[in-house]
């Protein structure tokens, strides 16, 4: 699992995509590839998302994991897809035991201090702080990140690209969850030169404020 997190850190950036139509699925990995970011989620939100998610699993070169996983049986759902990861917006026991259960990379969702010890207690030392920005942005996560030194956390929630050096400035996080260089009109229009070009943009900032 350790691998998968330092692929996740690598990046330093993960898009959140709800693809509503199964055939935008690979051109959508291609854009984000091309644009420099071989991460991904794809969220459980629609009724293409499975589909989508086998599909752009087998897309070369591409990192996916599934996103908005609320139940155990979306583990299941998630490794039989071929996803390598998979993430909650929330921390429900249940879905975290099954991940276990399956040696399964995932990132459970906190909000508060005492969500982080719950997690962490379990053995999850990666976690999601989601909603991120309405929650209390990087002045809250750093504040509440401060007793638990051992925690890199993947904040996601109405981030943009005004918002994203500060949160990678924060020794805490691992990467950063956001949705503007993938939003649901671009994808809709299929812009897939433009989710390219702003992807291209996301990656030229992680690089100048992680000096990679």
């Amino acid at each position: 699992m350790e691998n998968v997190f330092e692929t996740i850190g690598k990046a330093g950036l993960m898009p959140v995509l709800t693809v509503e139509r199964v055939e935008d699925a690979v051109p959508i990995a291609e854009a984000l590839i091309a644009g420099g970011l071989p991460v991904a989620e794809v969220t459980f939100r629609t009724e293409a998302a499975a589909k989508s998610i086998a599909a752009m699993a087998k897309v070369p070169g591409l990192f996916l994991g599934a996103g908005t996983v609320l139940k155990p049986e979306q583990i299941d759902q998630a490794i039989d897809l071929g996803a390598r990861f998979a993430l909650a917006p929330g921390f429900n026991p249940k879905v975290a035991a099954r991940a276990l259960e399956k040696n399964f990379a995932f990132v459970p969702g906190i909000c508060s201090p005492s969500e982080i010890g719950l997690a962490l207690e379990m053995g999850f030392s990666v976690q999601k702080f989601f909603p991120a920005e309405p929650a209390g942005g990087t002045a809250y996560l750093k504040a509440v990140s401060a007793p638990y030194r051992g925690v890199r956390f993947v904040p996601t929630g109405s981030i943009g690209l005004e918002q994203l050096p500060g949160y990678l400035e924060l020794p805490s996080v691992l990467a950063v969850g956001g949705s503007w260089m993938v939003a649901p009109k671009l994808i809709q229009e299929r812009k897939f030169d433009e989710i390219t070009r702003l992807t291209a943009a996301a990656v030229a900032v992680v690089t100048k404020t992680r000096g990679k």
